[in-house]
């Protein structure tokens, strides 16, 4: 595919401002691509609006997967960016806009290479599969949907194309974001004895998580520790009334040591405790999501460094990441093995003027075409 093709389709991409729940807007493109050629297109709906998509190319012999996501974060007012966040700009090398890198330069260039591979005229050593995916940003559940309904099930090896700078991510931390609900009794708060003050209880819960989570102190060689930060807390109708109301929320990045399931039982024991004590106490969660454990010793993840050494003079790095990805809920398929490469170098994620090199994106396009030759060679 000429580059200015390649380009244009990355461009298209971002001028579809799919935040969550227009989604269906970037399957409706990727069908148009993929309509004239050989392909086996699937359509799976997450909500009205909201398509997940499968593309399957090949007949037969070993299947691969890519995995992108179609959503991206909102867009701060159009007045704060330098150039227009749904309407690529190409500028000094670099192609802007909402998505650029996290991730429609990924998903454009997995795409690109599955029609480069389609318009080759000759028949294909292996299979691939497209998964793109709703929902990312804001809890996996696209990829949650599509790992329920099987479709990872028959994969050999899933690559995720996540910004990395074409580095090989071979791990990630597990995310808990939680919220803690309080229920009080109000009155005048010149006789707080007659009320119940329903901050107190959420300041006691917030110091004995703390307390509780800083005990959990093992490092993990590529991840390094778990964290855990108190990021609100609101409560209160005014100055001169005992709260009726409050909530807290808090994030969490855990690793393999600390299962997710183990700390939120820690979590809960807090609340029951509380709650024992005379408190009013509700503990949610949202979307909570796994750690992914270190890939480094699978041959996929060797091969793609292999890959990104011989066939393009990088390092072919093996790295840990923090922040969470569709692998956690992929990751549910028994022995997939699941790397996360990708294009652009991350450093402009949900920022204004977010931005992917250009040069970096059609390496990216090469790069899984030539991953995808080696995957099949080894397999078959």
């Amino acid at each position: 595919m000429e580059q200015a093709a390649a380009i244009k389709i990355l461009s298209d991409l971002i001028a579809i401002p799919s935040v969550n729940g227009r989604e269906a807007l970037v399957a409706d493109y990727l069908t148009q691509l993929f309509a004239d050629y050989p392909a086996q297109i699937e359509r799976v709906e997450y909500a009205p609006g909201r398509d997940n998509l499968v593309v399957t190319i090949g007949d037969q012999g070993p299947l691969l997967g890519f995995s992108g996501h179609e959503d991206v974060v909102a867009a701060t007012p159009s007045s704060d960016w330098t150039y227009p966040p749904f309407q690529a700009t190409v500028k000094d090398g670099k192609l802007y806009g909402r998505g650029a890198s996290d991730m429609k330069s990924g998903l454009a260039a997995m795409v690109v290479a599955m029609l480069d591979l389609l318009e080759s005229d000759q028949p294909l050593p292996g299979r691939l599969r497209l998964l793109a995916s709703v929902g990312e940003e804001t809890g996996e559940y696209g990829a949650a949907q599509l790992t329920a309904a099987g479709y990872a099930n028959d994969l050999q090896g899933l690559v995720i194309g996540e910004p990395t700078d074409l580095t090989v991510r071979i791990s990630h931390k597990g995310i808990i974001d939680y919220k803690v609900e309080s229920v009080g009794k109000s009155v005048h708060s010149s006789r707080p004895e007659l009320g119940q003050n329903a901050i107190l209880p959420l300041l006691s819960f917030a110091e004995q998580a703390q307390s509780v989570l800083a005990k959990a102190d093992q490092i993990d060689p590529a991840l390094g520790g778990l964290t855990h930060v108190i990021s609100q807390i609101q409560g209160g109708e005014q100055i001169n009334s005992v709260p009726a109301h409050a909530w807290l929320t808090g994030n969490i990045r855990t690793i393999p040591a600390y299962p997710n399931a183990t700390v939120m039982q820690q979590l809960e024991t807090i609340v029951q405790q509380l709650n024992d004590q005379g408190a009013h106490l509700t503990l949610t969660y949202s979307y909570p999501e796994p750690p992914l454990p270190s890939q480094e010793h699978t041959a996929l993840a060797q091969l793609a460094s292999q890959v990104l050494q011989q066939k393009f003079n990088l390092s072919g790095a093996m790295v840990a990441g923090t922040g969470a990805t569709d692998a956690s809920e992929y990751h549910h398929v028994a022995d997939l093995p699941i790397v996360i490469v990708g294009p652009a170098d991350g450093v402009s994620d949900h920022q204004v003027d977010e931005f992917v090199t250009v040069a970096k994106y059609l390496r990216g396009c090469q790069f899984y075409q030539e991953l995808a030759y080696a995957f099949w060679q080894q397999a078959n």
